[in-house]
C-alpha cells in the first residue's frame, strides 16, 4: 500500500513492473485490446503496486484538470512550430494552458504520450497523429475530447486539414503545363492522403503512375536526404519533383547540389509548405502554401467548442510560383 507521504503510483511504474509498454497498460486499463498474457501481467502489477485504475480515467469526466494536450511530430519543423503557435494563440484567449509533447512521428512514442495524458486527466487533446486508429482507442474510451490537425485518421474524430487534393492537383497541372511528364513525389511515411492525391492528379491528366517515382522517407532529415539522393541517382529521367513537406524539400535541394542536379534546368521542384528559407533559396522555391497557424487555431477552437462539431474542417492551399520550375528541356 502507498502511504500518504509516498509518490503516487503511475502507469509508468505499472509498465515497468509488468515488463510492457505504457501503451499496453493504457489499453488494458481503459478496456482496449491486448493479449491475455499482457492483460494478466498488467492487472497483476497494478494490484501489487496498489495502482488505482480510476486515475486512468474510469471517472475522468468528474476529475478533469483542464488544459489542452498538444502532440506534434517535430517542434523544430517550422510547419509544426507555426501550427503549435496557432493552438497557443487560441488557447490564450480562453485562458487554457497547453502541454506540448513531441512524438517524433513514432506510433509507439505517441501511444506512450497518450497514456501520460490520460494519466494526467487531461481534458482535451489536439494531435498530428502518427499511429493508426487503434492507437487512439484508449483516449477516446477514457472520454478525452480529441481533435486531429494536419492529418485525418478516424471518422469519429474531428479533423482540421489543408486541402491536399487541390494543392497537389494544381502543382502537377503546373508541371505538366511546362512539359514535364516524368514527375516524382517524395513523401514521408504516413502521407498516404498526399500520395493518393498525387496518383489521382496524374490519372486526371492522363499520365500513368510509375510507382518507382513515389519515394518514401522516414521522419528524419537523414532519411529524407537519402531518399532524395537515391531518387536522383536511380532515375535521371525525372524532370519534375514534388515533395510532401519542407524537410523533404530541404533534403531535395541539398541532394541536388551534392549531385550537380541543377534546379530548374534539370529538375523542376515544388515543395509542400512555404517557409522563410524557401524564398531565400537559390533559386527561390515554388511551393504549395498551407495555413499552418490557421490549422492550429481552428483545431483549438474545435477542441474547446461545446455541442456539435463538423467532422472535417478543410482549409485552402495556394500555389506560390517562384523560380524553381521551368520548361522541360
Amino acid at each position: 500500500m502507498n502511504d500518504a507521504g509516498q509518490r503516487r503510483t503511475t502507469i509508468k511504474d505499472v509498465a515497468e513492473a509488468a515488463g510492457v509498454g505504457m501503451a499496453t497498460v493504457s489499453r488494458v486499463l481503459s478496456g482496449g485490446s491486448a493479449s491475455a498474457q499482457a492483460r494478466e501481467k498488467v492487472l497483476a502489477a497494478a494490484a501489487r503496486l496498489d495502482y488505482r485504475p480510476s486515475a486512468l480515467g474510469r471517472n475522468l469526466r468528474q476529475q478533469r484538470t483542464g488544459g489542452i494536450g498538444l502532440l506534434i511530430p517535430d517542434i523544430t519543423d517550422s510547419f509544426y512550430a507555426r501550427l503549435a503557435d496557432g493552438v497557443l494563440s487560441c488557447a490564450r484567449t480562453y485562458g487554457e494552458p497547453v502541454t506540448v509533447g513531441v512524438t517524433g512521428d513514432d506510433p509507439e512514442r505517441e501511444a506512450e504520450l497518450i497514456g501520460t495524458l490520460i494519466e494526467q486527466s487531461m481534458d482535451r487533446v489536439i494531435a498530428v497523429p502518427s499511429g493508426d486508429g487503434e492507437t487512439w482507442g484508449p483516449a477516446l474510451r477514457a472520454g478525452l475530447n480529441v481533435v486531429f490537425a494536419d492529418r485525418r485518421l478516424r471518422g469519429d474524430v474531428p479533423s482540421v486539414i489543408a486541402d491536399d487534393r487541390t494543392g497537389v492537383l494544381t502543382a502537377v497541372e503546373y508541371l505538366v503545363g511546362l512539359g514535364h511528364k516524368k514527375i516524382a513525389f517524395l513523401a514521408r511515411h504516413g502521407q498516404s492522403q498526399r500520395v493518393a492525391a498525387f496518383s489521382g492528379a496524374l490519372a486526371s491528366l492522363g499520365l500513368p503512375l510509375d510507382r518507382e517515382l513515389v519515394v518514401h522517407a522516414r521522419a528524419s532529415r537523414d532519411s529524407a536526404y537519402a531518399a532524395a539522393a537515391g531518387l536522383f541517382q536511380r532515375r535521371p529521367d525525372v524532370t519534375g519533383l514534388l515533395t510532401g513537406g519542407n524537410v523533404l524539400g530541404e533534403a531535395a535541394v541539398l541532394a541536388a547540389r551534392e549531385l550537380d542536379v541543377r534546379i530548374p534546368r534539370d529538375v523542376s521542384l515544388i515543395m509542400f509548405d512555404d517557409v522563410p528559407w524557401a524564398e531565400l533559396c537559390s533559386p527561390p522555391l515554388t511551393v504549395i502554401a498551407q495555413p499552418a497557424q490557421d490549422i492550429g487555431y481552428r483545431a483549438a477552437e474545435l477542441v474547446l467548442r461545446r455541442g456539435r462539431r463538423p467532422p472535417t474542417v478543410m482549409l485552402p492551399t495556394e500555389l506560390v510560383v517562384r523560380a524553381s520550375c521551368g520548361p522541360r528541356r
